[in-house]
This record gives C-alpha cells, structure tokens and sequence, in this order.
C-alpha cells in the first residue's frame, strides 16, 4: 500500500521496479492500480482456470441394454442402475436390440422403454425421444432438475 499518488509518479515507481502498473478498478475515486508482473499475473491466472476445469466433473453418457422380451426383475434392476447413474449427474441412454425374428416385434420393444420413462417418473426427463436406429431402439433421458 503505498497511497495515493499522481499517475506520473506512478509510472516512475513502475519504471524504477521494472515491472508494470495495472489499473484494478478505474470507476474507484481515486482509480485503484497496483505494481505487478503483468506476464506473471496472467500465468497465475492461466493456472487457476487449469485447475477450476480439472475440478468440474462433465457428465458422461452411460449406456444401458436389454432385449424387448427383458423380464420385470431384470427390468428393475436396470433401472436401479440408472437411477445410480441420473444420481451422479449421467445422462443414460436405453438401447434395446433386436435380433432376428424380434425385428417384427418392435412394439414390445417400444413399450419397454415407455415404461422406463414411466417407472423413472419425476427423476427423469426424455432428452432424445424413442428412436429405431438399425436393429436397436435407443432413448436418452437426463435428471430432472
């Protein structure tokens, strides 16, 4: 804290430490600045921000599968999983495969899903709506806010 000073001695102080003056708050009366190492600020900077990011955990898709003629105990099994995983901040994605003959069958597939969402209830969201990719039906849902 060295006071208040005039802008002329201020650049001199700079100058005789040889490092820069940088103004903090300009709308202050009278503007704040301070001496310091402006490249060695912004490196501190650049380092912080490094380490808020390698703190933030992104949410990950977790995939779920099952065949469209699943039983209800293996169904709630599952969906136990999922709700471990909506709990953690996952997105989960719900594929269900057909195989052979199963192809004719898609609306027992359907259904399964639907009651996912409908087991689910409150805790979830559909994010992507139920689709036919190939031979495997697939939904996305994320945690309900």
């Amino acid at each position: 804290m060295v006071g208040i000073m005039s802008i002329k001695e201020a650049l001199q102080r700079a100058e005789e430490l040889e490092i820069d003056l940088v103004e903090i708050a300009p709308m202050a009366k009278p503007p704040v600045a301070k001496l310091i190492d402006y490249s060695k600020f912004l490196y501190q900077l650049k380092k912080k921000k490094q380490e808020e990011k390698k703190g933030a955990k992104a949410s990950e898709t977790k995939q779920i599968r099952f065949g469209p003629f699943i039983g209800e105990h293996d169904l709630d099994i599952k969906l136990k999983r999922a709700k471990e995983f909506l709990t953690e901040g996952n997105k989960v994605k719900f594929t269900v495969r057909f195989t052979g003959r199963q192809m004719g069958r898609q609306d027992i597939g359907r259904e399964k899903l639907e009651a996912v969402i409908e087991k689910l209830g409150e805790m979830a969201k559909v994010e992507r709506e139920i689709k036919m990719e190939g031979r495997q039906m697939t939904m996305m849902i994320t945690r309900n806010k």
